[in-house]
């Protein structure tokens, strides 16, 4: 018996092998993103009026100070203080991140009170107290425990501004970079550190040539994020009178009242260095991220093509 047309349909689309019917297809319509985008549009050109029209900005005064040797001088301090109080704060996370995995209770214990300690406290109190720190100790001796002192000598003198700074900024760092660091070791397969261990190769030969090349792909990117808010927490330091990029636009403007201008002028050179970092970081991400999955995107036009293949229908033949 033959089968009807409705029969032969089912079978077809039971077999899928259906043919799909897109002459007539519309792209659905989203009226709310048009919505928004006016709205933006709106946001923007009332901004862009306000820049143009309202004089108090003083653009004159941007441009003669925005590319000063003293602006100059207050960024060559920030960048300084950024890179020295990064590496205090990876060699310390390093340093407490394999102590917070140590079989021994009481390392474990101590490096797991640091870490609560200096991420429970606020920066610009660490730096403020660093600072004081004569306060406390009118002198700074170092020596055998309850032994003779080696050198000794005031704490104003040897606690300058810089190394309070640095103190502050890379003491309270180790204990962010310790737990990133940690997760990051966590993260690698513990067969690995096994498969090591049968070839004969030491509990440290296994951590520098196995665990932490493989730990470094979640290590790496958050660390990058970290550069750039230690960047940003540099301006902290103008409470301690550190001549960084902040502390100078406020000494400018003290004399001179211009109080908006040389923020601005802060502002677009801060701007300007972080958009330095995050596209140096964005590489930095894409590098580590290469063969995390099979078709990862390797960048921005990679991604945005992949998404509009992935939006784009198939029609079957």
């Amino acid at each position: 018996m033959d089968m009807t047309v409705t029969d032969r349909r089912t079978e077809e689309e039971r077999e899928g092998r259906a043919e799909v019917d897109v002459a007539g297809a519309t792209r659905p319509r989203h009226p709310l993103r048009w919505v928004a985008s006016l709205v933006l549009l709106v946001l923007a050109a009332q901004l862009l009026h306000l820049l143009v029209t309202n004089d108090n900005f003083e653009w004159h005064v941007v441009g003669e100070y925005v590319n000063a040797s003293i602006i100059g001088h207050g960024i060559a301090i920030t960048l300084e203080l950024t890179v020295v109080a990064m590496a205090v704060g990876i060699v310390g996370g390093v340093l407490l991140a394999v102590g917070r995995l140590s079989e021994n209770r009481l390392l474990r214990g101590a490096c797991g009170l640091y870490v609560w300690f200096f991420r429970g406290i606020p920066v610009l109190v660490q730096l403020v107290f660093w600072y004081n720190l004569s306060a406390l100790l009118p002198r700074i001796s170092f020596g055998v425990p309850f032994g003779p002192e080696f050198v000794s000598g005031e704490t104003n003198h040897m606690i300058t501004p810089l190394l309070a700074a640095i103190l502050g900024l890379g003491l309270n760092e180790a204990a962010y970079m310790a737990e990133i660091i940690r997760g990051g070791l966590l993260a690698v397969d513990p067969g690995q550190t096994e498969a090591a261990h049968a070839l004969g190769m030491s509990d440290a030969r296994t951590f520098r040539r196995v665990v932490m090349p493989q730990a470094m792909r979640f290590i790496v990117p958050p660390t990058g994020s970290q550069v750039i808010n230690m960047l940003k927490a540099t301006s902290l330091v103008s409470v301690i009178a550190l001549a960084d990029l902040l502390y100078t636009v406020q000494s400018i403007y003290n004399r001179t009242f211009q109080t908006i201008p040389l923020l601005i002028v802060a502002c677009l050179w801060y701007l300007l260095i972080t958009s330095i970092l995050y596209v140096g970081q964005s590489f930095i991400e894409r590098r580590y991220a290469r063969g995390a999955t099979r078709q990862a995107p390797q960048g921005f036009w990679d991604f945005a093509l992949l998404r509009r293949r992935a939006k784009t229908p198939e029609v079957p033949s």
